[in-house]
Formats: C-alpha cells, structure tokens, sequence
C-alpha cells in the first residue's frame, strides 16, 4: 500500500486531523500544561478549603456572640441567668444581673459602664461584624446583652 507511512497507517502528508494529532502536544509544552494543570487544581483546592473555614466560622450555631462578648463583672454584681435568643433583628446573648449589694439599677449601669450601647471589632480577620454590648431595665431585674452589629 502506497499510502502507510512510519506512523501506522496515517498518510505522511495531507491535511486530516490524524497529522495534527500525532505531534500534539509539542514535547515542550507538556511540562507547561502539567504545571498550569497542578495550579489550577491547586487554587481550586484551597478555595474549597477557605471557603469551607469561611462558611464554618460565620455560622457558629444560633449565631449569637459567645459567652465572652459579655462585660465583664465587677465585684458585688453577679449573674442569676444566661440565655441566647433570636428575632427578626438577629441573635443575641444576654444575661440578667443583680447586685449583692444593694445598688439600684441605675448604679448597677455605671458599675458596668454601659449607659450606653456600645460597640466594637469582633477582631476575627474573616468577621466583618461588630459586637455590641449594652444593658437594659425591665424592671425587675438589669440584663446585659451582646449582638452582632452589621
């Protein structure tokens, strides 16, 4: 047969598809397409993994701030109850408190320092969100709370 060449049985020459497949890829590009490859794959991994760690993070459970976001307590004022609890404005954490020693509660607000809703960083890198700390009077008993601001 006229027509085989050292390749089988592709023509030598002419125009089919079989030439172009024989010598593709060129020899020097496949160390070039094995790295684009293996960066490629690798990008994709860790945003998987980051975006994964991302998801983890933001929806921590009911979403409300940790047990830490509260102020601290000074002496005399202690914590009878502690709760979280969600609306339509969000979550939040919040605790009542009484003091031991008699103070009023609007004594019980300088105590803390919470005249006022105050709010600052969460301080995570990923967490846009403030945490904002305040109390409130019901009447009965003084409840401080902590929630995500936006």
């Amino acid at each position: 047969m006229g027509n085989k060449s050292r390749h089988g049985d592709y023509p030598e020459r002419g125009w089919g598809i079989s030439r172009i497949l024989i010598n593709f890829p060129p020899p020097e590009w496949i160390p070039r397409r094995n790295g684009a490859i293996g960066f490629l794959g690798m990008q994709f991994a860790l945003t998987l993994v980051v975006g994964l760690l991302y998801a983890l993070m933001i929806s921590e459970g009911s979403d409300a701030p940790p047990s830490k976001a509260l102020p601290s307590l000074p002496p005399g004022i202690s914590m009878v109850d502690e709760g979280t609890g969600c609306g339509s404005g969000g979550c939040w954490r919040a605790a009542t408190v009484t003091s031991e020693d008699g103070l009023s509660h609007p004594e019980i607000f300088r105590e803390l320092g919470l005249q006022q809703e105050s709010c600052r960083s969460s301080g995570w890198l990923l967490d846009w969100r403030d945490v904002c700390v305040g109390a409130r009077d019901n009447g009965e008993h003084v409840t401080i709370y902590a929630s995500w601001g936006y």
